[in-house]
């Protein structure tokens, strides 16, 4: 199958697309000016498009022949973070990179006079970085009807080299817990007296570092978060907040870490008096590997830059909801392509920074991917 022109000769267009989207950067559930823009790209295109009253999610879709659907999806959201001494909003996830190529690919389909077999559908999703994003998507119908799922994420040069390409980010789970520890306040002359949720809280601290699982699968959890509502020096608080990140490669794992945390806090109210509570606030399930969505892609990549430039499996311990999709529909065929593009210093990272260039053959590995696909 030959590589659809389009790209090659829209390249100065892709890379303003990029730009463009990279200056619009905005928080989870508030992507109003990306959204707008996005759907003012679909609509110069001649592509149709939904949009939501309740969100800023768009589908779009290329008719085909037959009702089933091959489904491309981009996150829109930014990060908000601490970047030079100022708080803002930042694309140090790549989500306008994964914008831009999900557009070109649309836009490359749509110029061209290739009839899909299938309906070809883009799904822009906000609230990527709350982990509710793919489930209101879900709610709102945006994978009725799909029977493949394909996404990209732009990776560093540790797990995937510039010009290079892999047909699986094996992300894994992740989980936040916000939790209250509640104390007895007292003199600090007289600790005796109070119950010092400090102290609680840093034998939770403690005893995090000591779970052992006994295992060879990757986890971690640990507080990342701790706050008092106490501006006297000399009375012991009573009231604690706090914050826990929890990491492992498979549900499994992460169902087992939560158990033991649950435990281990028990133990810590019977032996503090301090009692604490906790929830998962946020939270995105390890990857589901789906062996034929994962050929599909590793033909685009290998027609696209060569069999030699194939990195079979990149590993990520960070996590990504857009695996909400298939653990929950099981019955899609789905996977998150890998992008090397000279990403350093790292995701999340307030100066990270990549090639650009790289974003010319990610669209053109969607474009053949979902090409592919619709064949099927």
């Amino acid at each position: 199958m030959k590589t659809i022109p389009f790209i090659d000769t829209h390249e100065e267009l892709l890379l303003k697309t990029y730009h463009d989207l990279h200056a619009l950067a905005e928080p989870s559930w508030e992507e109003k000016h990306t959204s707008a823009y996005i759907c003012q790209c679909l609509e110069n295109a001649g592509i149709s498009y939904k949009t939501f009253s309740h969100h800023y999610g768009i589908v779009a879709e290329i008719p085909g022949d037959s009702k089933q659907v091959v489904a491309l999806r981009a996150d829109m959201d930014a990060l908000v973070q601490e970047v030079d001494g100022t708080i803002k909003p930042n694309h140090s996830c790549g989500h306008d990179a994964h914008s831009t190529m999900v557009l070109f690919a649309a836009r490359a389909i749509a110029a061209s006079d290739i009839k899909p077999k299938h309906t070809l559908r883009f799904i822009f999703q906000p609230a990527e970085e709350k982990g509710e994003g793919a489930l209101q998507m879900m709610e709102d119908g945006a994978i009725d009807h799909v029977t493949y799922l394909f996404g990209v994420h732009v990776r560093p040069n540790t797990e995937v080299p510039y010009f290079k390409a892999s047909p699986v980010i094996v992300h894994g789970a992740a989980a936040t817990f916000t939790g209250t520890i509640k104390g007895l306040q007292a003199h600090a002359a007289r600790p005796k007296d109070g119950i010092n949720v400090l102290q609680a809280a840093a034998l939770l601290i403690q005893k995090l570092q000591q779970i052992n699982l006994d295992i060879s699968v990757p986890y971690s959890i640990k507080m990342t978060q701790l706050n008092t509502e106490n501006e006297a020096s000399n009375v012991i608080p009573e009231t604690a907040f706090f914050t826990l990140d929890a990491r492992a490669q498979t549900n499994e794992v992460m169902t087992e870490l939560k158990r033991h945390t649950e435990e281990l806090t028990a133990k810590i109210m019977e032996l503090t008096e301090a009692k604490i509570s906790m929830s998962v606030v946020e939270s995105v399930p390890a990857a589901t590997l789906n062996k034929t969505a994962m050929r599909i892609a590793e033909s685009a990549i290998a027609s696209i830059l060569g069999k030699e430039n194939v990195v079979p499996t990149c590993i990520s311990h960070g996590g990504e909801d857009f695996h909400y999709y298939t653990t929950e529909n099981p019955r899609i065929m789905g996977t998150m392509i890998g992008l090397g593009c000279d990403l350093s210093p790292g995701l999340h990272h307030p100066q990270m920074k990549f090639n650009p260039d790289a974003l010319i053959y990610g669209a053109k590995i969607l474009t053949q991917t979902l090409l592919l696909a619709s064949e099927q």
